[in-house]
């Protein structure tokens, strides 16, 4: 925002857009010699890669020409990842060709065209991150069964047969297949299959001038060449004309059968893209830290579904494959070092100018060699990075179980198998609460692991009951959460087991005590804690329960002296032994939390956690100054990269809140302001400042509405604004480009007691910044570890 001129009338200033030259503003197309000589490569590697897809699924080779160039021109252009190569992509092969054998051509064209239809109305209602919900561990199985498909289903090319209608008739018919070998076909597959795998793999200085020249191309052409030299007698590619070119038809079929092939191409091309977007992100930030490159803008995930639902509407339109986000050209485009998304234009230009003019040079490629590219391609879906990660998480079983519903069934029935095997496994591990009861020294110990909800109150119960009456007992917790059910069990019991003259100690994994769980229990014990508060706050300042009129009047006077003598008597004895082993051990916070230095910002009240889990930082407005720009204040700067680069912490938060001081003074200051300290600081809030009034940023949303006033708003975005000041720090941006390091926005509603969570923070620069509700009990424990957290559960 520009603060220019006051009103007359109120003497504040108004807020002002850009003043446009006159004419309009005039652009200008600018071409870098980096995205030039990208799309060349993307190129190579895309036109052998579009026929053999097109040859995978049946349909007419100019097919695959017509979705890459489509993929590269509409969707490079209207998309919303700069750096995205869209195409037609191996994912779509099984779908697409199992529409093709059902319902013809011209009708698999109009369902990529209403699929795209599709895509553009999600892309409307702002659907994009949800995509990004559906488990990692599902949409790896869901690649590597259409993999595992394509590779059968090519094998019997490379053989020189054709391919059955199923995975599993691809399977049977192998050693058929095998038995009636074409030697010609074998020869150009196994050239094909060993340049791919070879090429990259060069050694030498020459090896590496070499392989800059895509595999995919020096596989295809030298296979090309052999047949033609040595006269092998195998298939090649025949393009007819384009004057006899198949376009789409009204869809002619069942209306389910049609309404699933769309559901089914919409799914998987978003969730492919959305993924492949994201990836593509991570990729140019690792170069930018790596190389020093200039850095590109993030993906803005709606505005990439609705490329591509546009691409999609297009290519069905020309009579293409449907299209989609595609790794491997995406991967190409990002390491030839391109910087805009004029490489993916490009890229489309000279696939239209290669299927215009390169008609009888296409014509020389023999069919096994594109089949054996897909083949590796296919192949290579099965990643064994991927089934690492998914082991690692303890994922395998979904993994496994999409796969072999995509090979067995089809797609939308494994996708459906995996999300329902990931549901059954997340509701296992809830449920799945270890108690275990012991006696050891005269003491009664219980030890609870996982977390503790309904479902585990009959075993708790029965575990508790065994207890002798009068025993002294301790209940070890080692979880995140509690839900009232295993709350209400615990607290009676212990009421009822202090009434008997028994004592019950709770504490963490540690072996620290942390609290009670019912307020009685505490009295009973002598640590006169108050009936609404836990020991560790009792927050004199609130009147937390009641007060003799002496200790009122000392809180009034001496209300610091009252607090110290309160934290002496009722909290230490709790938290001793915790801050001993801090002590001993230094501290190791796993986040930077920054945030305003406001009164009413309780962190560890807000954030439920305790000592050594977050290392604050608290200014007026909680900013964030460029680098460069602390003008002699380096206290900010110098927190980071301690934090970052020493405590090594896991990620760093940025806590606005609502009713912000320094956010109402900044909106209200003017251009004839006297200079005072306070004024120096608050302007490196005006990034802020501009990016409300930017054309190119909508107004942040709070829970889906838009904010009560501009104090809100500007509230909100100098949160999205300083997050990404933190991301122009050095030690940021490598930490961060290696995936060490994450970065999130919150939002503190003072008046509701209510925290918001930004969406996607990775994508500080979407047009519509969310803050979500963070419903009570969500992810504490995941991201404020400590032992504090049974605390605040009972």
């Amino acid at each position: 925002m520009t603060l220019t001129t006051p009103d007359r009338t109120t003497n504040r200033p108004r807020v002002q857009r850009p003043h446009s030259p006159p004419g309009g503003p005039r652009r200008r197309i600018r071409l870098d010699g980096a995205d030039l000589s990208a799309s060349v490569a993307v190129f190579l590697i895309a036109l052998p890669l579009s026929l053999g897809i097109a040859l995978a699924t049946g349909a007419p080779l100019q097919a695959g020409l017509v979705a890459a160039a489509v993929g590269g021109i509409v969707a490079g252009r209207l998309g919303g990842s700069p750096l995205q190569v869209s195409g037609p992509a191996a994912g779509l092969t099984v779908v697409t060709a199992e529409l093709i054998q059902l319902y013809g051509w011209r009708t698999t064209c109009a369902i990529t065209v209403l699929a795209g239809l599709a895509q553009l109305g999600l892309a409307a209602l702002k659907v994009a991150r949800s995509a990004l919900a559906v488990s990692p561990a599902i949409v790896h199985g869901m690649l590597a069964g259409i993999g595992v498909t394509i590779a059968l289903a090519q094998l019997h090319i490379v053989l020189g047969g054709s391919p059955q209608s199923s995975a599993v008739d691809n399977a049977l018919g192998l050693p058929a297949q095998l038995a009636h070998t074409s030697p010609a076909a074998l020869v150009v597959s196994a050239l094909t299959v060993g340049l791919l795998l070879l090429w990259p793999r060069l050694p030498g200085r020459t090896g590496g001038m070499l392989r800059t020249v895509p595999a995919a191309l020096v596989a295809v052409a030298a296979a090309t060449a052999v047949a033609a030299l040595a006269g092998l007698g195998v298939p090649r590619v025949d393009l007819p004309s384009w004057s006899s070119h198949a376009l789409p038809g009204l869809p002619e079929g069942p209306f389910l059968g049609i309404a699933a092939g769309v559901l089914t191409i919409t799914l998987v091309t978003s969730v492919q893209s959305l993924l492949s977007a994201v990836a593509v992100d991570k990729l140019a930030a690792k170069r930018a830290a790596d190389t020093g490159a200039a850095s590109v803008p993030r993906s803005r995930l709606d505005r990439e579904l609705a490329g591509q639902g546009a691409a999609n509407v297009v290519s069905g339109a020309l009579g293409g494959l449907p299209v989609a986000g595609v790794a491997v050209r995406s991967v190409a485009n990002v390491s030839a070092g391109a910087v805009s998304r004029n490489s993916s234009i490009l890229h489309g230009v000279w696939i239209v100018l290669a299927a215009l003019l390169l008609v009888p040079v296409l014509d020389l490629i023999p069919l096994p060699a594109l089949a054996a590219l897909v083949m590796v391609v296919g192949i290579q879906m099965v990643s064994i990075t991927h089934i690492r990660t998914v082991t690692r998480h303890r994922e395998a079983l979904v993994y496994v179980v999409t796969l072999a519903g995509v090979v067995f069934v089809g797609i939308l029935e494994g996708v459906a198998l995996g999300i329902a095997v990931a549901v059954a496994v997340a509701l296992h591990r809830l449920a799945r609460t270890r108690i275990t009861r012991e006696e050891k020294d005269g003491r009664h110990l219980i030890r609870i692991r996982g977390q503790l909800t309904f479902l585990a109150v009959p075993r708790l119960s029965r575990a508790l009951h065994q207890i002798p009456s009068g025993a002294d007992v301790v209940v070890e917790l080692d979880g995140s959460f509690m839900d009232h059910a295993a709350y209400e069990a615990l607290h009676d019991w212990q009421a009822a087991h202090l009434g008997r003259g028994g004592t019950v100690e709770t504490t963490g994994p540690s072996g620290g005590r942390i609290a009670d769980p019912a307020p009685e229990a505490a009295s009973a014990q002598g640590h006169g804690s108050h009936s609404c508060c836990r020991p560790w706050t009792p927050w004199r300042n609130h009147q937390c329960g009641e007060q003799p009129a002496e200790e009122t009047r000392q809180a009034t006077g001496h209300r610091l002296a009252s607090g110290i003598g309160a934290f002496q008597r009722d909290t230490a004895p709790l938290v001793r032994d915790e801050l001993a082993r801090l002590a001993r051990e230094g501290q190791r916070p796993s986040q930077l939390f920054l945030t305003c230095a406001d009164s009413r910002l309780v962190t560890s009240m807000i954030t439920s956690s305790g000592p050594g889990d977050l290392f604050t930082v608290r200014n007026v407005g909680n900013l964030v100054p460029l680098p460069g720009e602390e003008s002699g204040d380096d206290s900010v700067a110098a927190a980071i990269e301690y934090a970052v680069e020493v405590l090594r912490v896991e990620s760093i938060t940025v806590c606005g809140h609502s009713g912000c001081g320094a956010m109402q003074a900044l909106l209200n200051s003017g251009p004839d302001d006297p200079p005072s300290p306070l004024r120096r600081w608050l302007r490196h809030g005006r990034p802020s400042l501009e990016r409300m009034a930017s054309r190119r940023h909508a107004w942040a949303r709070i829970s889906g509405r838009l904010p009560a006033d501009a104090v809100e708003q500007l509230c909100l975005t100098n949160v999205v604004q300083q997050l990404e000041h933190l991301r122009a720090y050095e030690s940021v941006a490598r930490r961060l480009a290696d995936g060490t390091l994450a970065l999130h926005g919150m939002y503190f509603h003072v008046g509701e007691a209510q925290a918001y969570l930004l969406a996607g923070t990775d994508e500080v620069h979407s047009y519509d910044d969310v803050f979500n509700h963070v419903p009570p009990a969500a992810v504490a424990a995941e991201a404020y570890p400590g032992v504090w957290q049974a605390a605040r559960a009972s």
